[in-house]
């Protein structure tokens, strides 16, 4: 029998994926007595006037039977006299594209519908590009709903020739492309009688013999780290799956990223020691001395992944919001969890076409480029070379949403020439010479909410008493440092960022900072906030309501963004995320600026 092949149906709505997968599980006799006679009793009520309906053994869903959709993934496992199989039904609707991709991660081969009536559509496009996106190298294409066209060969080579040329653009190593009939069973499971001048088999038959298990492009041993053994003082255990290659006891490993080496002192596999274990294996590794590892670390012999911050990758962009460069995410790379910010987009890919387009911003279930960078060195590898260390997931910070999925193509080298210089003197000797600590107080609210007279009379209490101080000013700065960025969201992000970076290298020379902006998105101050670091950075929310801002109206601003004068002005036509948990909270509404200040002053004593 030859191995376990895992597969994906998948292809536009309506193309047949589910007919398909249960017409081959019925022609061959996969089915209990039970689940046939539930399919016969069910099919009287669905969709084919009395006639089996097939799709009813996949779409378990009551939304998907009454729409006719497939809505979620729905995994099947059978077995025939040749092969064992694990199928991915996936939806065809465009709104759940993120589901088909989920399949698409798990599995070795495509089946892809195509409907012969209509040929090759953008989801049919969208889905080959996903399948090779997640390293799908072997692909099928049924042109199904044969006997809706009676059969013709000639709109089958049609067909065939708009599968060719879609295929010219990707890195595949087989494709079959098969006319069958998913209703009427035609070169599923047996051949059709309708179309004698096709003579390629049937789709099971090419299932139960194609040859998917490639050997691996990477020959060096590689685990990822997912857990730290330390049941008592005595033993300090490494456990993870080995993902490529083979180990044994007494090789040299290296751990990642710190570069530290150690011989591999016992292996224990299920639960018993063992001389050696390899690639798909769960392992506990123990050293023979001790190095850092933790979660996220990688254990490698004769493989040579990257170790680094930046690389570009290409990304199914799943989110209902947009990407825009300078957006920070989490990112999950192997067992690695770790702050990522999309530095720039370098294009989309023209789903029709192929083609590279430029872009600002990246919408639901469009594919795109783009240069990542991470707050920390990791280990990471061409998806090509090691799919588990090239494979990555975005991660909304604050829904915990995936965001996208995506592959590493390469790394980016400008890095490499880049060295962090230590200097003699350090913050704290900065901050000892002039008696303070140095924070960024970083004051938060609407335009007109008291931000900026709040912020001059905090720094000049503050000079009075000694203290060394730089207030940094919403305006003054986009006049400067900022001059060449506009209003919208990228541009709000990228001013953000390089306040914050300003804000961090004033607190190295122990400076005071007080920062007066807006700042809408809590994203953008949490990424601040990581710049500068946690206990340095302090959010004052200036809560002050938009109608006394509006009221106030110091520069007229509200009146020309009410006229449309202006736009993308916050509180008006884009949006501000009040901070949930602020440092401290004021309302410049509810007492006079003095006072104001006496309430900060009391809060920062402690701080400062």
């Amino acid at each position: 029998m030859n191995g376990l092949l895992k597969f994906i149906t998948c292809g536009s709505v309506d193309d047949g994926k589910s007919t398909l997968i249960g017409h081959m599980l019925y022609d061959a006799k996969l089915l209990f007595a039970d689940q046939e006679r539930s399919l016969e009793l069910d099919s009287k009520v669905g969709s084919r006037e009395g006639n089996i309906d097939y799709s009813l053994l996949l779409d378990g869903l009551m939304a998907e039977r009454e729409q006719g959709i497939t809505i979620d993934v729905a995994y099947r496992y059978f077995t025939t006299e040749r092969r064992s199989f694990i199928v991915a039904d996936t939806p065809g609707h465009e709104e759940y594209t993120r589901n088909m991709a989920v399949g698409a991660s798990f599995a070795e081969l495509a089946v892809i519908l195509v409907d012969a009536s209509q040929g090759v559509l953008v989801q049919t496009r969208r889905h080959a590009r996903i399948c090779s996106l997640m390293g799908i190298k072997h692909f099928v294409f049924a042109v199904n709903k044969m006997d809706l066209i009676h059969f013709d060969r000639n709109r089958f080579k049609k067909i065939e020739k708009e599968i060719r040329m879609l295929l010219a653009e990707f890195d595949y190593e087989s494709v079959k492309i098969i006319p069958v009939s998913a209703t009427e069973g035609d070169n599923i499971t047996t051949e059709s009688e309708h179309m004698t001048w096709y003579r390629g088999g049937t789709l099971l038959s090419y299932l139960e013999e194609i040859d998917v298990h490639a050997d691996d492009v990477e020959k060096g041993f590689t685990m990822p780290v997912q857990r730290v053994c330390r049941p008592n003082h005595t033993y300090r255990g490494f456990s993870g799956q080995i993902e490529t290659g083979k180990l044994n006891v007494g090789d040299e490993i290296t751990a990642l990223p710190s570069k530290e080496k150690a011989n591999v002192k016992s292996i224990i596999c299920a639960g018993k020691e063992v001389e050696s274990a390899k690639k798909g294996q769960a392992v506990t590794v123990q050293l023979d001395k001790e190095v850092d590892v933790s979660r996220g670390c990688v254990l490698v012999s004769g493989a040579r992944p990257t170790v680094g911050n930046l690389f570009t990758a290409k990304l199914l962009w799943m989110d209902d919001s947009e990407l825009v460069a300078g957006k920070n995410y989490l990112l999950k790379l192997g067992t690695k969890k770790i702050p990522a910010v999309v530095m720039n987009i370098k294009h989309k890919i023209d789903v029709n076409t192929g083609s590279e387009v430029s872009a600002d911003a990246i919408y639901k279930n469009e594919i795109a480029e783009c240069d990542i960078s991470v707050s920390e060195k990791i280990v990471f590898d061409e998806f090509a070379q090691n799919p588990t260390l090239g494979a990555l997931i975005l991660i909304d910070r604050i829904t915990h949403m995936t965001s996208a999925c995506g592959v590493v193509m390469h790394k980016l080298n400008r890095a490499d020439n880049l060295t962090y210089h230590e200097m003699d003197i350090t913050r704290e000797q900065r901050e000892n010479q002039k008696g303070q600590k140095a924070r960024t107080i970083w004051l938060t609210g609407l335009s007109g909410s008291g931000k900026s007279t709040l912020a001059n009379a905090l720094e000049k209490r503050l000079f009075a008493i000694g203290k060394h101080t730089m207030t940094l000013d919403g305006d003054n700065v986009r006049m400067g440092l900022n001059k060449n960025l506009g209003f919208k969201e990228q541009d709000r992000i990228e001013n953000i960022r390089r306040i914050a970076e300003v804000s961090k290298l004033m607190n190295d020379a122990g400076v005071i900072v007080i920062n007066s902006f807006v700042s809408p998105y809590k994203r953008d101050r949490r990424n601040a906030k990581e710049i500068i670091g946690g206990d340095n950075f302090i959010e004052v929310y200036v809560s002050t309501p938009l109608e006394e801002c509006e009221r106030r109206d110091v520069k007229g601003l509200y009146k020309k963004a009410r006229m449309g004068e202006i736009q993308n002005f916050t509180g008006i036509s884009s949006p501000y995320e009040p901070p949930e948990n602020p440092d401290i909270s004021i309302n410049t509404a509810e007492h006079d600026i003095e006072t104001c200040v006496d309430i900060l002053l009391e809060q920062l004593e402690d701080k400062i």
